[in-house]
């Protein structure tokens, strides 16, 4: 039986005139079938704008990605750009979108109600990726940006994020003041639109294209470190590339070609654009099994190494050859240890590297590259997670300094969820540049007879055998939201004081802004960071567990990171890899207690 506020809801939705009779009759076919759950689901709440704009699943439905949501984000977003004067209302908004279903459709509804506000909409022609977007809103001098993606989630969700005229997604104050605006555009029928054609007619809707592509790319080219080394490794080199159907095959291709790689090599079932995703369960090059058809065809090619990059190309995933043929999937953490080093030792080589040199991370990427980074004299700032604190942190030195010379000279941004920045044209994950920039780094590797992998194992016996896990555990709905709250204020509030046998040493929360000593519970040092539902736990031994909510999916997910010495590489792999596994046992036995049904 539905809960009064739920029939309400559906009451409301059903007599409101804005909604088309079709996402009507949606709603209705559920109450014919008795599906209270699923109603429930769809109208338990409001489909929720959070700091970096929103993201859900397709369908009817107050708590759903449909024409009406997208709509009010964009009328709520066009109501705060209003409020910052004539000036931001004429330098209007950039809309891009990736292959994910109906993506093209709230693009346009976007970029529809920006021109039916007075707000000129510079719409991307076709599917672009995420740093494009960024690079795009930069270049033009915009207020604001948008792309229409769900990123790598499952092909039944969509999304909207927001970036602000820095390039990057939308931080304080900015991002609260959206949200607010977004809340208060209420009814659907309160969303001001204009038909394309009307607004193209006036001068509001606006097409980027190859132009744009063109002045995106040559940025990515001018980022070339070792021009020389891709030319001679060029002709030897072969790399499998998949855009797993979304929009990294538009770019990425190309950008190696121009880096000078001859043999670049498609996967031709993932190349074209498809919001199903039919070859792979997720679109997410995280996951080894999203470039398992990456991987054999660059066995039967004999390719070097396969990249892959997910729907709005923000993400990117590489499998490097090993002895014996084996490719190795490698994690976030270590391509961005990796792109350190190589950008390190370039800059060092040439006398390009700064004396204010900084690396920006966050507090749940591994300790590998942060220990690179610091070797080379480069100051290391650790960030919240979500690549929008790494852009604040860049546009804050840009300010503090002057024109030309911040105060600290950025050069590598990461995060562990594999995202990369490897210069700061664009403010958001970049898979296109780090494409570009991780193929340079194994030409480099291959002009001395190695490759990537030897690359790696040398890093780990010179600072450490470096080593992550994870476990995430998804609960979806009303009931999966509340059972993680528990298990959040369980962990606060009566902390472990042990994880598989090993002692808590202190325990950091980030909500607020403290770090504990695990015995006598003392405050022995604070976080310079905004608030956050982050939980860090150091044990004796210097292992990390670390709890976060998700902020844009239905899940709660524990980060561990150990190191061993890395003297004897198999050794350390073996010590590493129990005490993973024993950690990650222990955090899914005191987390069934809240969750013990729907959880993965």
């Amino acid at each position: 039986m539905l809960e009064p506020a739920v029939e309400d809801a559906v009451r409301a939705w059903l007599a409101d005139p804005a909604v088309a009779e079709v996402d009507k009759n949606e709603i209705r076919s559920l109450q014919l079938a008795g599906d209270d759950r699923e109603l429930t689901d769809r109208f338990y709440r409001d489909l929720e704008f959070g700091t970096g704009g929103m993201r859900g699943v397709i369908g009817a439905g107050r708590n759903r990605m449909n024409l009406y949501t997208v709509g009010a984000a964009a009328q709520g977003l066009a109501n705060y750009i209003s409020k910052q004067g004539p000036e931001a209302v004429r330098s209007g908004v950039a809309v891009a979108y990736d292959s994910r279903r109906l993506s093209d459709v709230f693009a346009r509804r976007t970029a529809c109600v920006l021109a039916g506000n007075g707000i000129p909409a510079y719409l991307f022609e076709g599917l672009r990726p995420v740093p494009e977007l960024s690079f795009a809103v930069r270049q033009l001098g915009c207020t604001a940006g948008v792309v229409i993606t769900a990123s790598h989630n499952p092909p039944e969700y969509n999304g909207f994020k927001a970036y602000w005229s820095d390039g990057g997604q939308v931080v304080r104050p900015h991002d609260q003041a959206i949200m607010e605006e977004v809340r208060r555009v209420g009814d659907f029928g309160a969303v001001r639109s204009m038909e394309p054609e009307a607004a193209r007619a006036a001068g509001m809707l606006r097409m980027l294209g190859r132009e744009m592509d063109e002045a995106f790319l040559e940025q990515v080219q001018a980022s070339c470190l070792d021009p020389e080394a891709c030319r001679r490794q060029g002709e030897r080199l072969t790399i499998v590339f998949t855009g797993l159907h979304g929009t990294g095959s538009t770019l990425a291709p190309e950008a190696l070609r121009r880096r000078g790689f001859r043999r670049v090599i498609e996967v031709p079932e993932q190349a074209a654009a498809d919001g199903d995703f039919p070859t792979v369960k997720t679109p997410n090059p995280e996951d080894p099994a999203a470039l398992a058809m990456g991987v054999a065809l660059a066995q039967r090619e004999g390719a070097d190494l396969v990249i892959g990059t997910d729907p709005d190309a923000d993400r990117m995933g590489v499998a490097v050859r090993r002895p014996g043929g084996r490719f190795e999937h490698l994690t976030g953490n270590r391509i961005g240890a990796l792109l350190v080093y190589y950008i390190c030792d370039q800059l060092a080589r040439r006398g390009r590297l700064p004396a204010n040199a900084v690396m920006l991370t966050t507090i749940v990427s591994g300790d590998l590259m942060k220990a690179i980074a610091r070797s080379y004299g480069a100051e290391v700032v650790e960030v919240l997670t979500g690549f929008k604190w790494i852009a604040e942190k860049i546009g804050q030195y840009e300010r503090e300094g002057s024109a030309g010379r911040p105060t600290k000279e950025y050069i590598f941004g990461c995060e562990e969820s594999y995202g990369y920045l490897p210069v700061p044209f664009a403010r958001d994950k970049d898979a296109i540049t780090s494409t570009a920039m991780i193929v340079e780094a194994a030409a480099f590797a291959a002009e001395q007879g190695r490759t990537l992998g030897d690359l790696l194992d040398d890093l780990f016996r010179r600072y450490g055998y470096h080593e992550e896990g994870a476990r995430s555990l998804t609960l979806p709905g009303k009931e999966g939201a509340e059972a993680i709250r528990a298990l959040m204020d369980s962990l606060r509030h009566q902390p472990p004081t042990s994880f598989a046998g090993l002692a808590v040493r202190t325990i950091g929360d980030v909500k607020s802004g403290e770090i504990r000593d695990a015995g006598t519970r003392a405050v022995v040092a604070r976080y310079d960071l905004p608030p956050s539902d982050v939980l860090l736990y150091t044990l004796e031994d210097g292992s990390k567990v670390i709890a976060r909510p998700s902020g844009t999916e239905p899940k709660i997910k524990f980060y561990i990171l150990v190191r061993e010495d890395g003297r004897d590489l198999e050794a350390a792999k073996q010590r590493a890899a129990r005490k993973i596994s024993a950690l990650s046992e222990e955090i899914g036995r005191r987390a069934e207690r809240f969750c013990p049904a729907g959880s993965r």
